[in-house]
């Protein structure tokens, strides 16, 4: 038996938005302490005003929360219209 339902987009997209914030978060609180120097300057290098300090992780933490959440919501809407397909359920024997 198969489940037909699609993926929630915006449950997606959420779920991404608020795993990538956060280790972006960390990358910027790490970056404080020395360690994952060359991650926060990639970073920084993609989501404008990331740095180690308080505001500059928290310009990250948004940039980062709205990559993931349009990431997530594309990846969705992807599958969606792949997995779909115009033959019932009924008709194919499930």
């Amino acid at each position: 038996m198969t489940d037909e339902s699609p993926i929630d987009r915006v449950a997606l997209g959420g779920a991404i938005a608020l795993v990538w914030a956060g280790y972006v978060g960390l990358v910027g609180v790490l970056a404080r302490l020395g360690w994952g120097e060359r991650w926060r300057s990639l970073l920084s290098d993609v989501y404008i005003g990331f740095d180690e300090t308080t505001r500059g992780i928290g310009v990250g933490i948004g940039w980062a929360a709205l990559d993931g959440l349009l990431a997530g919501w594309t990846v969705a809407t992807v599958y969606n219209a792949l997995s779909s397909d115009s033959t019932p359920a009924d008709e194919r024997g499930a």
